[in-house]
C-alpha cells in the first residue's frame, strides 16, 4: 500500500511540477496559426478522448428588452492557469481549466441597448488578454458594442483607472454621431505592447448616407485614451481618397473590420481584412474601386501609418468582404524564404504575399468580368485572381452545377435555376436575382485557417452554398420596422442560402470541405468533402434515395492543428472530428446534440492536454472540454 501511495504521489508531484501549456490569444498566438506544440494526444490514442467538463451560458431571451442570445462562437484564452471567454450576450466569463468551473463573471449588459440589429444576432468571438507592467496585474479586455471595458483578471471587476471606470466610449472621436444601437463588436480586440486596437462590425442592412463608418482604433491600455486612428474610407487628401468618386468618401460608411485581425509582434505590424462599403450590392452612390475597402491592409501597430494595401475585390457589389484573420506564415518558396500573410477570401481564394514588402508570392492576375446591367451602377470591368494557390471553393453557377441526387430533382433545381441570371465568379446582382456561387458567407469565413509550421500546410474549412443576389427599391414605409435604417436607391433581397423543393439547396452537395495547402508549392495537398447535415439527409424529398456518405456541413468556424499531426474542427457540424493532417481521414469524432459553433482551442493544464469548442445558441450554448 505504501508503494502505491509513494507512486501516486509521485505522479500528482509531476504533474504540478509540468509546465502549463496556453493557449493564450484568439488565434493561439498573434500570427492566428491556431497551432499548438502539445503532442499528449495523438494519432494512436486519440480514440480514447472522453467528455471532461462542460459548461453553459445559462443565457436565454429576454422580454423585457427583447433581445435573443444568438450563436456561442467564442474560442476561449487559456492564460495564467485559468480559461477566460465571452458569451453570446457579451458577458466575460473565468473557468477553472480542469473542471469548468465558474471563477468569477462579469456582466456589461449588453442587452439593455436592445437586439443588435446585425443578422447574426447576439454573438462574440473571444477576448483578449494585457499583462500591466507597471503593477504586475493580468487584464481582460473586452470589445462590447459600442464600448471598450477592461477587466482585472482575477476579480473581474472593470480597472478604474482605464477610461471612465473601466469603460470607453467607442462612438466618441467617430467621423460623425452613430445611433449606439447600430453599432458593435463580434472579434475580439488585438493587444501590441500597451496599446489595445479595435474594430467593429456594422449590420448590413443599415445603409443610408453617413451610416456607421469603420475606423480602426488604438487606446492606452491603461489608460484608455485615443492613440491613432486609421480610416478605412480616406478622407480628402489622404491616400486613396481619389478612388471614391463624386465624394462618397465623405459619406460612405461600413467598410469596417469585423473579423479577427492579427499581428507580427516582432515587426511591430497589423494585419487588417477590411470589409465591404455601403451599400454591400449596389454602388451607384460610392463609383471607383473605393479603397481600402475588400482589402488586406498593413499597419505600422505602434502608429497607425499605413505600409501597404491590397484590394482583393474592386468596387466590391457582392458582399465578399474580407472575412478571415490574415494568417501569418513562413514559407519556402524554390529555395527562398518568405515571411508571408495569407488572406482566404469568401470567394474561395487564398492570396499569398511577402508580409513586410506587401508583394505578391506568386502573380496576381487582373481578369475581365461580367458588367452590371443596372442603370447607374459602375461594376469594375476586372477583378484579382491569384494564379497560385489553385481556389479552395468552387466559383461560379452554370445549370451542370444544379442539385442531382436524383433526375427529377436535377431538373427541377435546373428549371428553378433558369428563373436567374447565372454565370462565373462575379456576376453582379440584377432585378432578376443572380445565384452566386460562393455564397454570402463562402468560401472561407471568421474561422480563417490553421498553419503547421513544420510542413508549411494551411488547412481550411470552407462552405459551398449559393446565394440569390436580386436588387429591389427599399421598403420605406412604416410597415417596415427598419425604415430608418435604411436610405438607398436599391438594397438586396434574396437568399442567403439558394434553395428549392422546400429548403433544398439549389446545388449539388458537398456543402463544406477541407482543404490542405501546401505553401511552400501553391498546391492543394488534400481536398475532402466535411462534415454532415443530418436536416438535409431527413428531407421528405430524399427519403429512399442513396446519399453520400458525407453531404457535407456548411459552417463558418474554423479548423485547430496541433504537432501531433490532428485537425480538430466542427465546422458547422454536429460532431467535433480529430482529423488526420497527412490526408483528411477522420480519427475520432464525438456527436453533439446541437451544432459546433466555434473553433476549438487546446491547452495543457497541470501535465493533461485539453481540447475545447464551444456548441449550440441561445439556450442550448454549451462549452465542452475533452481529454484522454
Amino acid at each position: 500500500m505504501l508503494k502505491k501511495t509513494i507512486c501516486w504521489l509521485s505522479v500528482i508531484a509531476a504533474s504540478a511540477a509540468t509546465p502549463n501549456v496556453e493557449w493564450p490569444f484568439f488565434g493561439g498566438d498573434q500570427a492566428g496559426s491556431k497551432y499548438s506544440p502539445l503532442t499528449q494526444i495523438n494519432r494512436d490514442n486519440v480514440h480514447n478522448l472522453k467528455l471532461a467538463w462542460e459548461w453553459r451560458t445559462g443565457e436565454k431571451a429576454l422580454e423585457q428588452y427583447h433581445t435573443t442570445p444568438g450563436v456561442f462562437e467564442v474560442t476561449p484564452l487559456m492564460v495564467e492557469g485559468t480559461l477566460y471567454l465571452s458569451t453570446p450576450y457579451n458577458r466575460v466569463v473565468a473557468l477553472d481549466p480542469a473542471t469548468g468551473a465558474q471563477r468569477w463573471s462579469y456582466d456589461p449588459k449588453a442587452y439593455e441597448d436592445g437586439q443588435v440589429p446585425n443578422g447574426t444576432g447576439f454573438v462574440h468571438r473571444g477576448v483578449a488578454f494585457w499583462r500591466d507592467r507597471s503593477n504586475n496585474r493580468g487584464r481582460i479586455v473586452m470589445n462590447s458594442r459600442a464600448r471598450l471595458i477592461e477587466l482585472d483578471s482575477e476579480t473581474g471587476k472593470p480597472v478604474a483607472g482605464f477610461g471612465d471606470n473601466g469603460v470607453v466610449n467607442l462612438l466618441q472621436g467617430l467621423a460623425w454621431p452613430v445611433d449606439p444601437k447600430q453599432y458593435t463588436n463580434t472579434s475580439p480586440a488585438v493587444v501590441y505592447k500597451d496599446l489595445i486596437i479595435v474594430g467593429n462590425g456594422v449590420a448590413d442592412r443599415i445603409t443610408y448616407k453617413k451610416d456607421p463608418p469603420g475606423d480602426i482604433r488604438a487606446f492606452h491600455a491603461r489608460t484608455g485614451k485615443l492613440v491613432w486612428t486609421f480610416h478605412t474610407v480616406p478622407r480628402k487628401g489622404e491616400f486613396g481618397s481619389d478612388t471614391w468618386e463624386d465624394g462618397a468618401n465623405e459619406f460612405t460608411g461600413h467598410t469596417n473590420v469585423w473579423a479577427p485581425m492579427t499581428l507580427d509582434e516582432t515587426r511591430g505590424l497589423l494585419y487588417m481584412p477590411v470589409s465591404t462599403p455601403s451599400n454591400d450590392f449596389y454602388g451607384g452612390r460610392r463609383p471607383g474601386k473605393n479603397l481600402f475597402a475588400d482589402s488586406i491592409v498593413c499597419l505600422d501597430a505602434a502608429t497607425g501609418q499605413r505600409k501597404w494595401h491590397y484590394q482583393l475585390v474592386h468596387h466590391g457589389l457582392w458582399d465578399y468582404d474580407m472575412p478571415s484573420p490574415p494568417s501569418l506564415v513562413a514559407i519556402t518558396v524554390n529555395g527562398k524564404h518568405i515571411d508571408a500573410v495569407v488572406q482566404l477570401t469568401k470567394q474561395g481564394f487564398a492570396f499569398v504575399f511577402d508580409r513586410v514588402t506587401g508583394a505578391p508570392v506568386w502573380p496576381i492576375e487582373e481578369r475581365h468580368v461580367p458588367g452590371s446591367d443596372i442603370k447607374g451602377e459602375h461594376s469594375w470591368p476586372t477583378q484579382p485572381f491569384p494564379t497560385k494557390p489553385p481556389a479552395i471553393s468552387p466559383q461560379g453557377v452554370s445549370l451542370d452545377d444544379a442539385f442531382d441526387l436524383t433526375p427529377e430533382l436535377k431538373a427541377e433545381a435546373q428549371a428553378e435555376m433558369k428563373k436567374f441570371r447565372i454565370g462565373p465568379l462575379f456576376t453582379p446582382p440584377t432585378f432578376q436575382g443572380t445565384i452566386m456561387a460562393p455564397g454570402l458567407i463562402g468560401g472561407a469565413n471568421w474561422g480563417g485557417a490553421a498553419f503547421d509550421p513544420e510542413t508549411g500546410i494551411l488547412y481550411v474549412k470552407t462552405t459551398n452554398l449559393s446565394a440569390i443576389a436580386r436588387l429591389s427599391k427599399p421598403d420605406s414605409s412604416s410597415a417596415n420596422p427598419h425604415a430608418t435604417e435604411t436610405d438607398a436607391d436599391y438594397v438586396r433581397e434574396g437568399q442567403t442560402n439558394a434553395v428549392f423543393h422546400d429548403g433544398l439547396p439549389l446545388l449539388k452537395p458537398p456543402y463544406g470541405h477541407l482543404t490542405a495547402l501546401d505553401l511552400n508549392r501553391g498546391e492543394i495537398a488534400w481536398h475532402v468533402p466535411f462534415g454532415d447535415d443530418a436536416r438535409l439527409r431527413s428531407h421528405p424529398a430524399l427519403r429512399g434515395v442513396k446519399l453520400p456518405e458525407k453531404l457535407g456541413a456548411p459552417g463558418v468556424q474554423g479548423a485547430m492543428v496541433t504537432k501531433a499531426g490532428l485537425i480538430f474542427v466542427g465546422g458547422g457540424d454536429s460532431s467535433l472530428h480529430a482529423v488526420d493532417t497527412k490526408d483528411g481521414s477522420d480519427l475520432w469524432t464525438y456527436p453533439f446534440a446541437r451544432r459546433t459553433s466555434g473553433t476549438p482551442m487546446t491547452f495543457s493544464f497541470r501535465g493533461t492536454q485539453y481540447v475545447v469548442i464551444a456548441t449550440g445558441s441561445g439556450a442550448e450554448a454549451v462549452l465542452y472540454a475533452f481529454t484522454l
